[in-house]
């Protein structure tokens, strides 16, 4: 089982109250994740990356082991840490201000 740890105003929309666990068949990546996570939970696609060309939104990054993969291509393969279940997948909402 992946896990995959939520901001709050996801968490919100999704309508849960912590970590997700997604079951992932075949290699496991950024794609991966993303695939499942908006098939179990549809209220969540358009908010994490766009509906046309499937590219992360940009105030969203994504971390798992101490390491961005915001600006990895989706499809490469995450650590076996995050694969395993031993570490979360994180997406992290940006903050932006001045």
């Amino acid at each position: 089982m992946i896990r995959v740890v939520l901001p709050h105003h996801l968490r919100t929309l999704a309508r849960v109250s912590g970590d997700v666990e997604l079951e992932i068949s075949g290699p496991v990546t950024v794609r991966s994740i993303l695939d499942a996570l908006e098939a179990r939970y549809p209220m969540l696609c358009g908010t994490i990356r766009d509906h046309v060309t499937l590219q992360r939104r940009p105030m969203l990054r994504f971390f798992a082991c101490a390491q961005d993969f915001s600006l990895d291509s989706p499809d490469a393969p995450l650590p076996d840490a995050v694969a395993s279940g031993k570490e979360p997948f994180y997406i992290i909402g940006a903050i932006a201000g001045g």
